[in-house]
């Protein structure tokens, strides 16, 4: 993540049918908000739900977060439309595209290649939007370093745990949760997602923790997938916005702390000297790396304002 990334604590999952919640997510708290034509909208009103998508995309104001919406996948019918359709009529007010099911670079290939002549032919920037590639199979995890360095347009990388469950056989009916499995069910699949996205400098999401009453339950999700290192996780439901808009973020005793930090390793490389203490501990390059970027995310969230 660089300076000028927007942070991506909470992805807010809107129907693209549902007038009143997008419009009730473009007020929301959420750093992102995508509105979706695939898993929350019924296949015969699949082509339908452009219509209001591109109503809301043009006419909220989404000007303090990030917009996106969710296409169907390359595999079905719709998802050719949903490009050409949307970025067409409002891509200039469209940050990112969400691609679900990819299993391999080339899915992506055949996405951005489509985009690029949509863009030309609407006369938008080339490269103006970008992509957020979802792993949702095996394929796709064992393919996932490549899909994470597949296209410089790539915003992130997304993990969706319900359609993973399923390719992978795995038991339960309530996407996100396993709550009788001894540790953290998703370590693996959400560590091997965020490696590949932070080799390719990405922020890496989780996805959806679907009971929406729980909201303990969904905190320890978003804290276990915080310990990982993933920079944020699906909202479902605007309750779960603040959570994972708190948990994204760093506390602000840690936050103070890496500004001592970086201020102390600032004044130290100043005099020559490669370490540092600070309460205690001691501090080196890879240390103030660390602290640089809890400070960034700090600044972002608006801790210091």
């Amino acid at each position: 993540m660089t300076d000028d990334d927007p942070l991506r604590r909470t992805q807010l999952a809107t129907p693209a049918t549902d007038e009143r919640m997008m419009h009730n997510a473009a007020d929301s708290a959420a750093d992102e908000v995508f509105l979706d034509l695939e898993d929350s909208v019924a296949p015969d009103e699949k082509e339908s739900a452009r219509e209001p998508l591109i109503t809301a995309a043009r006419e909220e104001d989404w000007s303090d977060k990030v917009l996106s919406y969710r296409m169907n996948g390359v595999d079905t019918k719709w998802w050719y439309d949903d490009v050409i359709e949307v970025v067409t009529a409002a891509g200039e007010f469209i940050d990112d595209i969400i691609v679900p099911k990819v299993s391999h670079p080339s899915e992506v290939h055949t996405v951005e290649n489509l985009l690029q002549q949509v863009e030309v032919n609407a006369g938008l920037e080339v490269g103006g939007i970008g992509l957020e590639p979802q792993i949702e199979d095996g394929e796709g995890m064992n393919r996932v370093d490549e899909i994470a360095h597949s296209s410089d347009r790539l915003d992130s990388i997304i993990f969706g745990p319900g359609d993973y469950s399923a390719a992978m056989g795995a038991a339960g009916l309530t996407i996100g949760q396993f709550p009788e499995y001894p540790g953290h069910y998703w370590h693996y699949a959400l560590s091997r997602c965020n490696h590949a996205a932070k080799s390719a400098g990405l922020p890496c999401l989780d996805g959806p923790y679907a009971t929406i009453e729980d909201e303990e339950g969904f905190r320890d999700s978003c804290e276990r997938a915080a310990m990982l290192g993933c920079d944020g996780k699906w909202a479902i439901h605007p309750s779960q916005i603040e959570i994972a808009n708190d948990v994204f973020a760093p506390s602000r005793e840690e936050a103070d702390k890496a500004k001592r930090i970086v201020e102390a390793y600032e004044e130290a490389m100043a005099e020559g000297r490669g370490a540092v203490s600070v309460d205690g501990e001691m501090v080196d390059e890879a240390t103030n790396k660390m602290a640089r970027a809890i400070v960034d995310k700090a600044e972002k969230a608006g801790m210091y304002d």
